[in-house]
């Protein structure tokens, strides 16, 4: 099954570039798919960036979609290749859990991926209120996104 239609004939960035040398692409861990990654991404990235992000299977879906979007040039089984040894060699480990109570604003906003704005909003709540007990306590923040936390509840601490 193709995940990338139509983006097997773009240009020329993606997740690792740079990677051209022998010494660069030395830098990753062996494994099937290691030899396409580099050449599909070299044109633009470093390797320690690759090793630096660490995704899920979607995450590194998305990002490949992106780069393709951006010019990345690959067959579909070479695109296939490249997540392969993305999300295996680069996977995520558990996503941190968020305190509400404790959070600085970019904590909740990268953490939860919340705007700007509401992250400023739920720190205005618990500084004039005090902290929060529990989720239902949310629901009293102005201009909050509760379907989005409600999706990540589990990742929330009080």
């Amino acid at each position: 099954m193709r995940r990338y239609p139509g983006l097997a004939s773009c240009g020329a960035a993606i997740v690792i570039g740079a990677l051209g040398s022998a010494g660069a692409a030395a830098q990753l861990p062996d494994g099937p798919g290691k030899d396409v990654t580099v050449k599909v991404c070299s044109p633009c990235h470093a390797p320690e960036e690759a090793r630096s992000v660490r995704q899920d299977r979607a995450g590194w879906t998305a990002t490949l979609r992106k780069m393709t979007g951006l010019g990345a040039k690959g067959t579909p089984e070479e695109l296939d290749a490249v997540l392969e040894y993305l999300a295996t060699h680069f996977r995520s480990d558990e996503l941190p859990r968020v305190n509400v109570n404790t959070a600085t604003a970019i904590e909740l906003e990268s953490g939860l991926t919340l705007k700007r704005s509401q992250a400023a909003a739920i720190i205005a709540y618990r500084t004039e209120h005090g902290p929060f007990k529990a989720f239902e306590g949310l629901r009293n923040v102005p201009g909050l996104d509760l379907a989005t936390l409600e999706a990540k509840r589990a990742r929330l601490t009080f």
